[in-house]
């Protein structure tokens, strides 16, 4: 948005976005945005942090009373971006076609000082990739991995430009024909449901959605092989697709540890 001067060592940080890349640098936000089910975070160490509304919908007069030194965020909030700027220096990171989450922690670290964590955290991450792949061995390059989710009001499959299937695509796992693809995710109708298919499937869903059962239900459903072979697992939705921190980074290797190593048989 611009040039912003940022305090050396803020200590009042407003996290609008990304609060998880925040908390792994070392640093307590003194607000950030909530969700239904409390604060937008994986991270239990979040009790103290003030709710300063939605990411969607932020409460200036919140952030306000918070007296911040600096406030974090993507381009995405660049609407309130003239009121925020006024109370406080802000920064909102380019969220960029490529939706690269490395760079937005990358550029948290610098506006926060911190970029000598950020690199241990990268560090660590490379060192995940580095062994899932050595464990997985031949099986790297065969297994396809397919990503999908229930919601409400849809079916959908996560293709290569999303945060998950960011990350499966550094591991080096293949995907399935139709979820290799430079885009985010597809929402999906019954009959397109043999594009759900592959050697493993990581599952999301709300509990209370119909399209579950709907898809599941379904004759094509029970002839994914897939579904035959035993390989589909549930996974958290914000750490999957939702949260797009370091911290739900390591949630999905968790995963593929978990699935693709421990229990596979």
């Amino acid at each position: 948005m611009g040039e912003t001067c940022v305090p050396l060592n803020p200590q009042r940080v407003i996290a609008l976005r990304l609060v998880d890349n925040v908390i792994a640098l070392g640093i307590k936000p003194v607000g950030a945005t909530f969700v239904e089910t409390g604060i937008d975070s994986l991270l239990p160490q979040t009790t103290q942090i003030a709710n300063i509304g939605t990411r969607s919908q932020p409460d200036l007069e919140s952030i306000l009373r918070l007296k911040p030194d600096l406030i974090l965020g993507l381009d995405w909030d660049a609407p309130a971006y003239k009121q925020l700027s006024q109370i406080a220096p802000t920064v909102l990171v380019a969220s960029g076609d490529d939706l690269d989450w490395k760079r937005w922690f990358k550029i948290y670290a610098e506006a926060l000082g911190r970029t000598q964590e950020a690199d241990k955290i990268m560090t660590t991450y490379t060192w995940r990739i580095a062994d899932l792949r050595k464990q997985l061995g031949n099986r790297l390059s065969t297994t396809q991995v397919s990503v999908v989710s229930f919601w409400a009001d849809a079916a959908r499959i996560y293709l290569k430009q999303s945060f998950s299937g960011q990350i499966i695509n550094d591991v080096g796992l293949a995907r399935p024909t139709a979820q290799n693809q430079q885009k985010v995710n597809e929402n999906l109708s019954l009959e397109l449901i043999p594009q759900m298919d592959g050697d493993v499937m990581f599952l999301m869903a709300d509990r209370s959605a119909s399209k579950l059962a709907e898809f599941t239900n379904h004759p094509l459903w029970s002839q994914l092989k897939v579904v035959q072979q035993r390989r589909v697992y549930e996974v958290d939705g914000e750490a999957w697709v939702s949260q797009w921190t370091t911290v739900a980074a390591n949630r999905v290797f968790d995963d593929l540890y978990k699935y693709l190593i421990d229990e596979w048989k």
